[in-house]
């Protein structure tokens, strides 16, 4: 099992800047990715951003893209989601998410991944 902790999520003004972290522990693997999906209130569940554990590469949904950062230290097991430019509609539960089998025509589909933290609130207001 993996267990997947995020924290970093919080209240914001429009414009600010919030980093978040979801740090990997249990049993380790190498390959697939992690990424994050969002919530919003009465909305399904989407897709955000992604890294793949090999060679790093990085996958956007349009909505954040240029303003969303997804890095990882694979050292601490742990990846980040900075996060810049926030707007009022990225108000939403952020999810880490994480899976041994995800590859590049899969990244965004949240059924790819095993593992899912318990999420975390952040909220922009305008």
């Amino acid at each position: 099992q993996v267990q997947l902790g995020e924290s970093g999520g919080g209240l914001v003004q429009t414009g600010g800047s919030l980093r978040l972290s979801c740090a990997a522990s249990g049993r380790s693997f190498t390959n697939g990715a992690m990424g994050w999906f969002r919530q919003a209130p009465g909305k399904e569940r989407e897709f955000v951003a992604t890294i793949h554990r090999n060679g790093g590469s990085t996958y956007y949904a349009d909505s954040v893209k240029g303003r969303f950062t997804i890095s990882r230290d694979k050292a601490k097991n742990t990846v980040y989601l900075q996060m810049t430019s926030l707007k009022p509609e990225d108000t939403a539960v952020y999810y880490c998410a994480a899976g041994s089998g995800v590859i590049t025509s899969t990244v965004r589909i949240g059924s790819a991944y095993n593992y899912w933290g318990q999420g975390t609130q952040v909220t922009v207001s305008s």
